[in-house]
């Protein structure tokens, strides 16, 4: 008589790794607004970045006491939307080729947002790039502003879902190195995680980020920013036109802690954490 071994069942040598990764959280970076195309968004949570300036802009009013921030597409949207307000409630804010927009109240520099003229207020905000970015993620199941200035609270985003979105709002339809760096630096913290795979974009970023920041330790991360995003194509548009301050104030990392929110059904951001 033979005897034979039972025989038991064995899964291929590949099923782990493959059930672990259809459990992990995904991010995606889209260096422009336009590689959203195609991309089903309704449980994502959409990181809209636009360092130079209007996610850091956006930021700073938000800190400094501003009610909502009201982003709109157009000059003339922006322009009826705080005729809709009350008689001082609203603020025009924005610009166009960089320069503040003739007959606003404040172009699109952090520094004019202060806690004086933003305080108890509601920004009404149009932007060249920015704004347009944050729209287009209006199908998204939530919507968050980044900027350096914030970086540490957008972090904590990363907690709230399965799938992260970061949108680079680019410049004139051209990748930015500041946007591009800021989505590096994110998908860093995403990746100091066991949960979170990133996609190729998302490693392309963060190897750029470690690249920059590589010799920082002990040194000045906001001078490594500064000398990065001089030389970006947003930096370089700022020098030119005398705005090079803005620089600086978009490198100050984890200067505020709260995350700005965008609600479409309402059409305003307003802030988480303060």
């Amino acid at each position: 008589m033979v005897c034979v071994a039972p025989v038991f069942w064995r899964p291929p040598i590949f099923w782990k790794p493959c059930f672990l990764e259809s459990m992990m959280r995904q991010l995606r970076v889209h260096f422009l607004p336009g590689s959203l195309a195609g991309h089903d968004l309704s449980q994502s949570t959409c990181v809209v970045i636009d360092v130079l300036r209007a996610t850091t802009t956006t930021v700073w009013a938000l800190a400094a006491g501003a009610r909502a921030v009201v982003p709109c597409l157009t000059i003339d949207e922006a322009r009826q939307r705080a005729a809709a307000f009350a008689a001082g409630q609203a603020l025009l804010g924005g610009e166009r080729g960089g320069l503040p927009i003739a007959g606003f109240d404040l172009g699109n520099s952090p520094a004019e947002y202060t806690a004086a003229r933003v305080g108890g207020k509601t920004v009404v905000l149009t932007t060249t790039n920015g704004t347009k970015a944050l729209l287009q993620c209006r199908p998204a199941a939530q919507v968050v502003l980044g900027a350096f200035v914030n970086l540490a609270a957008v972090g904590s985003v990363l907690s709230d879902g399965t799938h992260v979105d970061v949108v680079c709002a680019g410049t004139n339809g051209q990748i930015t190195r500041e946007d591009a760096l800021l989505a590096g630096a994110i998908a860093d913290l995403a990746a100091a995680r066991d949960d979170w795979r990133l996609d190729d974009s998302a490693a392309i970023a963060r190897d750029a980020w470690l690249n920059v920041t590589a010799n920082v330790a002990g040194g000045d991360l906001k001078a490594t920013l500064i000398e990065a995003m001089r030389a970006s194509h947003g930096g370089r548009n700022l020098i030119q036109i005398g705005l090079e301050r803005d620089i600086e104030l978009a490198a100050e990392v984890d200067r505020f802690s709260i995350v700005p929110r965008f609600n479409p059904a309402s059409g305003q951001i307003v802030a988480d954490g303060l």
